[in-house]
């Protein structure tokens, strides 16, 4: 081999070869002899590998068919096939055969041997065998690299599963590269991410993830910094879709990816598992609040029950249904055709639903108002203030300011409308939603019987106004 020597490179010598050395050029680097080149390769290779020439005599051994079988290179190089030492009398010529045939063969040929150990002990291998041509393209012997079956098996057990987890699995598989940016998607996570396969690949996270982005790149460089977490983790997530963004619950296991082939671990990057639980994790949200609410019930009926004033009961059960469900509640009475201000809480701050203080303040709602829309429909109504709206919208309805959501429910008994309690949600919670307006409802049942007792035992129980909306003698 030689090199331009106009370029500053200089020849690989021969060990015979010692020019005189040139001043002008850079010190020439030492050549490494082609066999000791070739040794080293050997010697280097995580397969054990050992070679024949035409007439089956060994010619080559590494140190990984060293360690398999127990014999050195120098026991092994020069003998003649494995007969009476690496292999059973009975099988010898079997094997040597089914290995030298390779060598008129065309491609690889793959065999499985029981081999003998230096200690006396069998090993089952796996060979793969190939001939040599030599000069002309004539046979000039044969090599074979060789593993013990179950490490190859265990390999290829490693392979298959790669590839099924990265096509057919039924959760999400992505790998992450240091960056945090996808390098393989499966099919199921590429539909839970909504996008191709190949188009989500390189793509930062922050552009496939609208909210919760943080917390996924955060477990992301944990186990990068870390190692894998004890347990798996549920993310919430929001992501952007044609159809509008969707939140969602992922349960996701992380391990950390290291190369193989370092001394030390490398970080290659982050395999992330995951299933889409969403719906079981609506379910349980769902059968929790249930419970809750109907605790919330069931302590409201024994506390009301302790109550002499039926008033008291009324405010009582709307303390216990605001836990958890609403920020403010308001409860405005029916007197004649006006609506009066009963009962209210705090409007800047948290606290107990309490009587008007000095008596019923008239309400002056004006047209369209949802509590005025509830009392004409005999049914519960759901409003919001649209996006901007401020606390204008509040206040417009005499609502607290910081009221964004509503939910008026009408109050009826014995076949009468007695009028309206109203629960108000601030802009850090979520709207009213239909299982709300049926919470709602159950709270405006008791209510209602509280607020028809009340005025039963004040001698006004013919007020109110009846089923079709006709008005009855005023009274609060």
């Amino acid at each position: 081999m030689s090199a331009s020597r106009s370029s500053g490179t200089t020849d690989a010598l021969g060990p015979d070869e010692d020019p005189e050395p040139d001043p002008g050029r850079e010190p020439r680097t030492a050549a490494i002899p082609g066999s000791q080149l070739l040794a080293a390769l050997l010697d280097g290779m995580d397969a054990a590998l050992c070679a024949f020439d035409a007439h089956g005599t060994i010619t080559h051994w590494n140190r990984e068919a060293e360690r398999i079988l127990g014999w050195s290179a120098g026991e092994a190089v020069g003998r003649s096939g494995f007969a009476g030492w690496a292999v059973r009398s009975a099988d010898a010529g079997d094997v040597q055969g089914r290995l030298m045939s390779a060598m008129d063969a065309p491609g690889r040929q793959v065999h499985e041997f029981a081999l003998l150990r230096k200690d006396g002990g069998r090993v089952l291998v796996r060979t793969q065998s190939s001939g040599v041509r030599g000069e002309g393209g004539k046979p000039a012997g044969v090599y074979c690299a060789f593993s013990e079956v179950h490490a190859q098996i265990d390999l290829e057990r490693s392979i298959a599963l790669s590839e099924a987890l990265l096509e057919d699995a039924s959760w999400g598989v992505v790998l992450v590269d240091v960056d945090l940016r996808p390098t393989v998607v499966n099919s199921y996570a590429a539909r839970a991410l909504g996008g191709g396969r190949t188009a989500l690949l390189g793509r930062p996270l922050g552009e496939l993830v609208v909210q919760g982005v943080e917390d996924l790149e955060g477990a992301l460089q944990h186990v990068l910094a870390e190692g894998a977490p004890p347990a798996p983790a549920e993310l919430w997530v929001t992501l952007r879709t044609a159809e509008g963004d969707r939140r969602r619950c992922w349960r996701s296991g992380f391990l950390r990816l290291a190369s193989p082939l370092a001394e030390e671990p490398v970080p290659l990057g982050v395999g992330w598992l995951f299933r889409d639980v969403t719906a079981a994790k609506l379910a349980e949200q769902e059968a929790d609040r249930v419970r809750f609410r109907s605790n919330q019930l069931h302590r409201a009926a024994r506390q009301a029950a302790e109550c002499e004033d039926p008033m008291e009961a009324a405010t009582s059960s709307l303390d216990y249904a605001l836990a958890g469900f609403a920020d403010h509640v308001v409860v405005d009475l029916l007197a004649g055709e006006r609506l009066v201000r009963a009962a209210a809480t705090p409007a800047d701050a948290p606290g107990p639903c309490l009587p008007v203080s000095g008596g019923s303040i008239p309400a002056r709602y004006g047209p369209g108002h949802p509590a005025l829309q509830a009392v004409e429909r005999t049914g519960s109504v759901r409003a919001s203030a649209r996006t901007g709206a401020g606390e204008e919208w509040a206040v417009e309805r005499q609502w607290p300011r910081d009221a964004v959501h509503a939910l008026c429910a009408v109050l009826r008994s014995r076949g009468r409308t007695l009028g309206v309690v109203t629960f108000l949600r601030s802009g850090s919670r979520s709207a009213f939603e239909r299982p709300d307006a049926m919470y709602a409802e159950s709270v405006a049942v008791r209510v209602a019987s509280a607020v028809d007792l009340a005025r039963l035992t004040a001698g006004q129980g013919d007020s109110g106004v009846g089923g079709s909306g006709g008005t009855g003698p005023s009274g609060v």
